[in-house]
């Protein structure tokens, strides 16, 4: 009888096989890996054009915006003891006008500005080419790192805190009741909030020393929303 022979592979045959296929299984994930990552790096690319586009309208949004501020109230700031800056802050720090000393209470003199100020300003911010940009309406007021005879820092500030957060109320409850905006205030009491901030930004000469005159001021600060844009495009990163 012939005996049947059996082919039996070699281990070095089995080895390849297992490694043929090991290989075959790594380049199919890399092939995985890199289809991800080039998937990333569009949506990267999609998001950063976005951000971009978002900035520069932004830029153009505040250059305009400015520039109009600039155009209405260039003939008043002089005499208002105001100026208003390219970062969208009109600022009024002329101090013998604003409030009595320590005193939340409106001069007449600021009482009058305010008058005549407030509904031309509301007027350009709520206008059809900036209503749906403006996030907020900061009124801010600021104060000196001074306060009289408290010689402890911590007591001056938070001193300071309570009066320049007086002052902000008293300002806005003041914008609020003028008849030349009332058929604005739901808008107005929507975006105008008011804002204490004490000696944390107080204005410095130029030798480095504080300028205790202009800290003591009182700003119109505005917010657009390309802000909370960036930051919704960020989160889907």
């Amino acid at each position: 009888m012939t005996e049947r022979l059996e082919y039996q592979p070699s281990n070095e045959v089995e080895h390849e096989e297992h490694w043929v296929a090991v290989s075959d299984l790594m380049g199919g994930l890399m092939m995985v890996f890199l289809l991800i990552s080039v998937i990333y790096l569009v949506q990267l690319e999609i998001q950063t054009r976005k951000i971009k586009d978002v900035a520069v309208l932004y830029d153009r949004l505040r250059t305009q915006l400015y520039q109009d501020l600039k155009t209405e109230f260039e003939e008043d700031l002089p005499r208002w003891g105001a100026e208003v800056s390219r970062d969208l802050s009109f600022r009024f720090y002329n101090t013998e006008v604003l409030f009595a000393h320590g005193s939340d209470d409106i001069k007449p003199a600021f009482r009058d500005i305010l008058d005549d100020f407030f509904p031309r300003y509301v007027g350009i911010i709520m206008s059809d080419k900036y209503r749906e940009d403006i996030l907020e309406v900061r009124i801010e007021g600021h104060t000196s790192s001074d306060w009289g005879s408290a010689n402890d820092h911590d007591i001056a500030y938070i001193k300071n805190m309570a009066l320049s957060q007086a002052r902000t109320r008293t300002t806005l409850a003041y914008l609020l009741d003028l008849p030349s905006v009332m058929s604005d205030k739901p808008w107005l009491t929507e975006h105008v909030t008011a804002n204490g901030l004490s000696s944390s930004k107080v204005v410095y000469r130029e030798d480095g020393e504080e300028d205790g005159v202009r800290s003591r001021r009182v700003e119109f600060r505005l917010r657009t929303d390309a802000e909370s844009r960036i930051a919704t495009i960020l989160d889907v990163l």
